[in-house]
């Protein structure tokens, strides 16, 4: 009698534990069904919307950037990690460090009524950049890393683009407007 009440409890302890793991690996294939792949569209599409940014952004050497590699470096992963931004849904390699290098790939946030949300905007995939993003490739692993200065970097339009000039374009317009 003895042995079988062990024995039960021992199954019952088993069966208990697989099904915790199961639940378990339930809950993470919930999630990563969850996840969104947000898909990279290119600075052509930003450009419609964006255009003083996007006339600013050819100017600097961000878009530049694939142009600066010599054909061997382009086939490098880690040139072309840093010189591109990825590839589109289409395949087609986005060559240079386009919109979405800072901003996030804009399959989800593109529409102009998710754009005027910035909370809509961000939960589809909107970035705000800083300078941590930056010194993803600003850093000393690049060859010709001379040191980095995100202030200095952010202020220029040759750095990276000129910003709105808008005010519904301006975040701290819009915070100090729901604050008002």
């Amino acid at each position: 009698m003895k042995r079988t009440v062990i024995l039960l409890v021992g199954l019952a302890t088993i069966l208990s534990l697989l099904a915790a793991v199961a639940f378990a690996e339930g809950d993470e294939a919930a999630e990563k069904k969850e996840e969104v792949k947000h898909e990279y569209i290119g600075a052509k599409k930003c450009k419609i919307c964006h255009k003083d940014e996007y006339t600013s952004w050819l100017e600097t050497a961000h878009a530049k950037a694939w142009e600066s590699l010599k054909p061997e470096e382009q086939a490098n992963p880690e040139c072309a990690g840093c010189h591109s931004t990825g590839v589109s849904s289409k395949d087609e390699l986005l060559t240079g460090v386009q919109c979405e290098v800072c901003h996030g790939p804009g399959s989800d946030y593109k529409k102009k009524s998710v754009m005027e949300d910035r909370e809509k905007a961000m939960a589809a995939g909107l970035i705000i950049p800083d300078s941590t993003l930056c010194v993803s490739c600003h850093n000393e692993k690049s060859p010709t890393f001379k040191g980095f200065d995100f202030q200095k970097y952010i202020s220029d339009p040759k750095g990276i683009h000129v910003m709105p000039t808008s005010e519904e374009a301006k975040p701290e317009a819009k915070e100090a407007e729901k604050e008002g």
